[in-house]
């Protein structure tokens, strides 16, 4: 007679690992797959080790239905021709419950799917390391130590036992005083070296240790990985725009609605941001705020402190991983309902999800670019707030292009906050044209006499230049040589305060030499960063202070506090600054901002390059103007005549932005085509050509999608690996995904026998 076959049970299980499949699982021997529920994290062997990874779905035979998280795609059925005792079991369930929930494993298989990325390295990545290292879900629990006498110890301290041992005698009857015991800092306080008196009774039977469970009494806020809370603040009342921006975004509770809040600097957008999250709170539910960096905002952290009752939470990669875990599980357990973090915060485990923002919806910090699944978390944020039906705001001065068309096509509402009427007018703009003038390490005459009558005047200056250094290029004057860096297609950068050359591509750093290497003439830095504007000022305006605001002063959070404290009390009259100059700060005394190298953006390959220059020049202007008097705004260019700062000046960024739009929609660029990037490196550019021209010819045929490509991109050689980029293009978003999802499989057998390393980048930030 047969005996009936048992239904067979697995756990499906993502582990973090560049494979983009599942790994089925026995589970461990004393639970069946049912207890075992999805979003729970295991330690599973693979291969020779032994790993974590979290059950994604049970996969069970024909005879029981298969089940999944809520929201998840039903789990598959184990094929026919899998038994059981193909399948290696579960060693370990570490977690009871899931450590995920089915709302957040939702977004992470989204995540995972859209991006075409593995969904265990998803997965890990939005997990701390303590939590990918098998570390409990929850803190451990607060345990105190008191010694206490035994029963032994009591009748020695009665019976002088250890009268020839004062010490000894001592710390008995201390402890007979205290039938409860003492801590070791009670006992330090009645003696120093109480430490080896208590070893030798415990050695004799007569003290122990005995310890106390403290989960009733919290932790503090920097043990749980808070923020800290403070004495809520009074809200300021709002001005119309502001109060119908907070109304229209309170009504969408409880539902999906993307808002663009759109405002120049001091417009309010911040506290429509702290109104809007208040009400959220009140309600019982999470508020989530994402910021591009998170070293740049500390003012916004301290108003979010100050004005939003309970705990914040705060979340990057700045943080150490004990940290981090700490904020992560403040979060799970629900101590912490504000969350303001970087790009990866958008994974935060907010139990009730009631409002995300996004400050800076712009800023290409958002997008993974470097490493891993290269995701927009602006773009991952909408997706949340539409699977948890919450609103979201997205805030800007200079909105992306495709939001812009995603307010065009009815998509996103639009919320305008105009200057408020105690502001004054917005920043006037002029054109230096450097052609028409003298000129002096850069500074134009113009521009150095608007710089003189306003620091006559009291008032403070900023000079932006985007490239840190003291020079971009070091120059023989003999023969000509340019100090390359032996890694990269790049020139290295002259740091002369550190007497360096610097690549700020790969990092290599070099000595400065003071002759050339190959003839021996004498060097010369050639062109601009900021710590050669640095010197010049200091040289042309000697009784000005001066601060410079870059990666290389600022390089940890307390600096730049140290530097914008100064800037904010008047200590310093002129600042020079890259990029994080534009970034969530207010210098209430900065009247003229001038604006070098401005051309670099105007004829650049990337089909982007315009945008990011409109952007960073109206938020340069916005760093000028006091509260009631207009600033001034110095553009430096040789092309006064081009278009894109002709419509900045005549129109804003709103005409900039139309004249974008048209222009890209005639080119069949983003918004109105989908990109993916395919790049592949390796050690000699030959063997990258071969593999993307490989996996060009491997594409299946889709009418619907064009590839370019395989091209050297504009620095083909990067720490000594040589890229090529292959492009894929279409106007159909669903035909470009479905050919992804078709074409991936034959590139990662290619790449199994090419030695290269690739990755797909989809909807790409840069191409050129």
């Amino acid at each position: 007679m047969q005996l009936p076959v048992p239904p067979r049970e697995a756990l499906q299980v993502a582990v973090n690992a560049p494979l983009r499949r599942l790994f089925d699982y026995l589970p461990p021997a004393d639970r069946q797959a049912r207890q075992v529920l999805p979003g729970a994290r295991v330690w599973v062997p693979l291969g020779t080790r032994r790993v974590v990874g979290v059950v994604i779905s049970q996969a069970l035979s024909a005879s029981r239905e298969p089940t999944a998280a809520p929201g998840l795609p039903a789990a598959p059925e184990l094929p026919a021709t899998a038994t059981a005792p193909r399948l290696k079991a579960v060693h370990e369930v570490i977690d009871a419950q899931p450590l995920l929930s089915p709302a957040l494993m939702q977004l992470l298989q989204w995540t995972a799917s859209y991006y075409h990325h593995p969904l265990g390295e998803v997965i890990a990545a939005a997990l701390p390391r303590g939590l990918r290292d098998g570390a409990p879900a929850a803190a451990p629990a607060r345990m105190l130590q008191r010694w206490r006498l035994t029963a032994a110890g009591a009748a020695a301290a009665l019976d002088g036992s250890v009268g020839r041992a004062p010490a000894q005698r001592a710390l008995l009857g201390w402890l007979a005083d205290e039938p409860q015991g003492l801590t070791a800092a009670e006992l330090a306080q009645r003696h120093s070296g109480w430490q080896r008196s208590a070893r030798l009774l415990e050695s004799r039977g007569y003290v122990a240790i005995h310890e106390e469970c403290l989960q009733s009494e919290a932790p503090s806020d920097a043990e749980n990985g808070l923020a800290g809370t403070a004495a809520v603040t009074a809200a300021p009342t709002l001005s119309s725009a502001q109060a119908e921006a907070v109304e229209a975004i309170d009504a969408a509770a409880g539902s999906f609605g993307a808002f663009v809040l759109q405002g120049a600097t001091g417009s309010g957008k911040t506290e429509v941001y702290l109104q809007c999250a208040t009400r959220v709170l009140a309600r019982g539910a999470g508020v989530l705020l994402l910021v591009p960096e998170i070293a740049l905002t500390p003012q916004l952290i301290e108003r979010f402190r100050a004005r939003l009752p309970g705990a914040l939470s705060v979340l990057h990669s700045g943080l150490s991983d004990a940290e981090r875990l700490a904020a992560w599980r403040a979060v799970h357990a629900g101590s912490a309902r504000i969350v303001l973090g970087t790009r990866s915060a958008v994974f935060a485990p907010l139990p009730q999800l009631g409002l995300i923002i996004i400050d800076e919806e712009h800023d290409s910090s958002y997008k993974q670019q470097e490493s891993g699944c290269r995701y927009s978390a602006r773009d991952v944020a909408v997706v949340r707030a539409q699977q948890g039906q919450s609103p979201i705001v997205l805030g800007s001065a200079t909105p992306a292009l495709e939001t812009l068309q995603n307010i065009a096509s009815g998509r996103y509402r639009v919320l305008q906050l105009p200057r408020r009427a105690d502001q004054a007018a917005a920043p006037l703009l002029r054109l230096i044209d450097l052609r028409a003038h003298a000129v002096h390490q850069s500074l134009a005459a113009p521009t150095l006499t608007a710089m003189r009558r306003h620091l006559q005047a009291g008032s403070q200056v900023l000079v932006f230049i985007n490239r840190r250094g003291y020079a971009p290029t070091l120059l023989c004057t003999g023969c000509g040589w340019i100090a390359p860096c032996v890694h990269c297609d790049a020139r290295l950068t002259v740091h002369r305060a550190q007497e360096q050359l610097r690549c700020h591509h790969c990092g290599a750093v070099e000595a400065l030499p003071s002759r050339c290497t190959r003839c021996g003439h004498a060097v010369k830095p050639v062109g601009q960063g900021t710590e050669r504007i640095e010197q010049t000022l200091q040289e042309l305006f000697p009784q000005y202070p001066l601060l410079r605001l870059d990666r290389d002063t600022a390089a940890r959070p307390a600096q730049l506090d140290q530097i914008v404290a100064q800037l904010r009390g008047g200590q310093a009259r002129i600042l020079v600054g890259t990029q994080m100059v534009t970034k969530g700060h207010h210098f209430p005394g900065m009247m003229l901002a001038v604006v070098l190298n401005a051309d670099q953006g105007l004829f650049s390959s990337d089909f982007r390059a315009a945008e990011r220059l409109a952007q960073t020049i109206v938020q340069v202007a916005g760093r000028a103007g006091r509260e009631s008097e207009q600033g001034e705004v110095l553009i430096q260019t040789e092309y006064p005549d081009h278009p894109l700062l002709l419509s900045l000046l005549s129109g804003g960024y709103e005409a900039f932005a139309e004249e974008a739009l048209a222009e890209r929609r005639a080119a069949r660029w983003p918004p109105f085509a989908r990109l993916a990037l395919l790049r592949a490196s390796a050690t000699d550019a030959q063997a990258a050509f071969e593999f993307l021209s490989a996996a060009r010819a491997a594409a299946p045929a889709d009418a619907h999608v064009r590839l370019l490509g395989p091209v050297s991109p504009p620095m083909a050689r990067r720490a000594d690996r040589y890229y090529a980029q292959l492009l894929a293009e279409s106007a159909d978003r669903s035909a470009l995904h479905r050919f992804l999802d078709a074409w991936l499989t034959p590139i990662e057998s290619l790449a199994r026998t090419a030695r290269v390393r690739f990755a797909l980048d989809v909807d790409p930030l840069e191409i050129g």
